[in-house]
């Protein structure tokens, strides 16, 4: 602003006042802005303009086609229609652990079935049926005939147990819960607790002695329902697909909006984006229970008409040799999953794959060119992103670190801004004005969101629970009297916009590709522990993605059967949320709220020459809690102990 009204000053005085000819006063306006720095600005332009150009494309692309499915009233469902007249015969799923293969058509054909069928049940648009269930071709087919109904689907995260999975049933209101075969387990430790009119439905081999009562075998039911397309549901653009849970500040699990015009942008941005072709064949070994799954990676088939093969899960052994035979040119990942490929002794399957393209987050600056360089990958497609944000980055250009950018010549066109927050506290810093103050170059803050709710790119659909779209909104951010989406992510920008993800704010934490919620692990090991006061944290291990699970614990170790408690800790929590290391000490410090100060806990780690407590840490060959003496702590710093 200071620049821009010296620039305007000079002007008026060199040609008003001294009555200069205009190439004078061009000449003498370009020495002026040049001294006062503004080479930078001509440095930049030049090295983003093309970046900048293409980005803001692709934006008004999908811009355009959001506005005309608006208008027109789409949905996933007609979309999908359009590719399976497009090219009906057309692989569209291939499930990896049976090799099934199948169609455009007979997707249509299954999901319309699980349409049928719902109806015929009694379920409308607008009802919701829970679905739990490992990945495979159903997955696919058995949410998207309960779209073309208008039945909401709450996919189910595979890892929940006990009150974490019965809480996601309750709180979706869902009439049916469709469960593979392989969950039956799971849904039978709280059949008891369950709604006793919620139907159950199995999917998958068929054993009635390890279902809960009342059970139906659904694979039957749905062969010889009607394959016909059932009538269109009351139901647009911006009307709910599903719901997605993801673990936040609140503790147990939230139900995240998915509506239709969601679903879209999330997949047509990363297809325009990174420059996907519809003969591109996706390799997807992450959780359908997810977006990155199910919306980037699925959201391809569905949508773009791209053939997508889904694995059950991850495996490092046979990642190369699937990619190989089914001739896949595109992989998903999440940051772990290249750090596991890394550490596999070279194979030739590593040299013969046709991958062109590398398609996740979370990819550590550290390993990304030893990742791209040693399996052959020409372009890493990393994107920044959540199931319920609004600013979502896409690194188009594979700038190496970086989790996408956003133009620093036209920043208004895109409404996303990192802003200063509290390291400690992760409150926002603001102004005398009250509006948040934006970061610099170089400053790290966390990345907002402007919500526009009437656009569908820039609107916040929420959470199931009201209550929780508190936490995620802040007003006055950009200017008085808006709103922004929080992401409760610390990221920082260069010079030149690129963006670099830097840390997860507030009580939650990444781990193993999983987004831990410490209020909910603070309240099951505090009922473990005879309601001793526990405060759960992150810390950073050398060689792994995210951070690994530590709780203090103010309570004596002789209080504490560590074996037991190991064992207990497996029926309670899932793998991701266990805590690896354990620290006890004699009280915990809290603030005047009440609220566990965790900033030391966090910089003293689990170094044993700096915290004096007994520590603890889970081995996972033995399955349960040894001392962390120095030895150990030496093993986990160089990467040869298994966490």
């Amino acid at each position: 602003m200071l620049l821009g009204a010296s620039l305007v000053g000079a002007l008026l005085f060199s040609k008003l006042v001294l009555k200069l000819p205009w190439t004078q006063v061009g000449f003498s306006l370009l020495l002026l802005y040049l001294g006062s720095g503004g080479w930078r600005f001509i440095r930049i332009f030049i090295k983003t303009v093309r970046r900048d150009v293409f980005g803001g494309m692709v934006l008004m692309k999908v811009k355009a086609k959001v506005r005309r499915y608006l208008r027109e009233r789409k949905t996933v469902p007609l979309l999908f229609a359009s590719m399976v007249r497009r090219h009906p015969d057309k692989t569209a799923l291939i499930f990896e652990g049976t090799d099934t293969h199948w169609t455009f058509r007979q997707l249509d054909d299954y999901s319309s079935s699980v349409a049928n069928f719902l109806q015929a049940r009694g379920l409308a648009s607008g009802n919701v049926v829970a679905l739990f269930m490992e990945n495979r071709n159903e997955f696919v087919g058995l949410w998207l005939g309960m779209a073309k109904l208008g039945v909401e689907a709450a996919l189910i995260n595979t890892n929940l147990r006990r009150d974490a999975l019965r809480h996601c049933l309750d709180t979706s209101k869902a009439r049916a819960l469709i469960f593979g075969s392989e969950m039956a387990s799971a849904v039978s430790e709280i059949h008891a607790s369950l709604d006793p009119s919620l139907s159950l439905f199995c999917s998958g081999s068929w054993e009635p002695s390890t279902v809960p009562a009342n059970t139906e075998h659904l694979d039957p039911l749905l062969e010889e329902a009607p394959k016909h397309l059932p009538s269109h549901p009351e139901k647009g653009f911006t009307d709910k697909l599903f719901y997605v849970y993801t673990s936040g500040t609140t503790g147990l699990p939230k139900a995240a909006i998915v509506v239709h015009s969601r679903y879209y942008r999330m997949a047509a941005l990363v297809y325009y984006g990174f420059r996907m072709r519809p003969d591109d064949i996706v390799y997807d070994c992450l959780p359908l229970y997810h977006s990155a799954g199910n919306i980037v990676g699925v959201g391809q088939c569905l949508l773009h008409g791209m053939t997508v093969v889904i694995r059950k899960k991850f495996s490092a052994s046979r990642f190369w040799d699937d990619c190989i035979k089914y001739n896949c040119t595109i992989v998903q990942y999440i940051g772990e999953l290249c750090r596991y490929l890394l550490n596999q002794p070279p194979r030739e399957a590593e040299s013969r794959h046709k991958v062109r393209m590398a398609l996740g987050n979370g990819l550590r600056q550290s390993i990304w060119t030893d990742f791209s360089s040693r399996f052959h990958i020409p372009q890493v497609a990393e994107f920044y992103g959540a199931t319920e944000c609004n600013c979502s980055l896409g690194n188009f250009d594979s700038q190496v670190g970086a989790c996408g950018f956003n133009s620093r010549i036209l920043s208004f066109v895109y409404p996303i801004r990192l802003v200063r927050v509290n390291e400690d506290t992760m409150e926002l810093i603001r102004g005398p004005d009250g509006v948040c103050i934006p970061c610099q170059p170089g400053q790290p803050g966390q990345l907002v969101g402007r919500i526009i709710q009437h656009d569908p790119l820039r609107r916040f659909d929420g959470y199931l629970n009201q209550g929780a779209n508190n936490k995620k909104i802040a007003n006055d951010v950009f200017r008085k009297g808006d709103q922004a989406y929080l992401t409760g992510d610390v990221l920082v920008m260069d010079e030149l916009g690129y963006i670099y993800f830097r840390d997860r704010t507030g009580d939650t934490f990444r781990w193993k590709g999983e987004n831990v919620s410490t209020t909910e692990v603070e309240g099951t090991l505090s009922r473990l522990l005879d309601m001793a006061d526990v405060a759960v944290y992150g810390v950073e291990v050398p060689g792994t993605e995210g951070r690994a699970g530590m709780a203090a614990v103010a309570s004596p170790i002789s209080n504490c059967d560590l074996q037991s408690f190991a064992r207990t800790l497996e029926k309670e929590l899932p793998l991701y949320a266990r805590p690896i290391f354990l620290r006890f000490l004699p009280e915990l410090h809290k603030t005047g709220t009440f609220k566990f100060q965790k900033t030391e806990l966090r910089k003293e780690g689990f170094d044993p020459t700096v915290v004096r407590d007994p520590l603890f840490y889970l081995d996972a060959r033995k399955g349960c809690y040894v001392a962390l003496d120095q030895e150990a702590y030496t093993r986990i710093q160089a990467g040869e102990e298994k966490l």
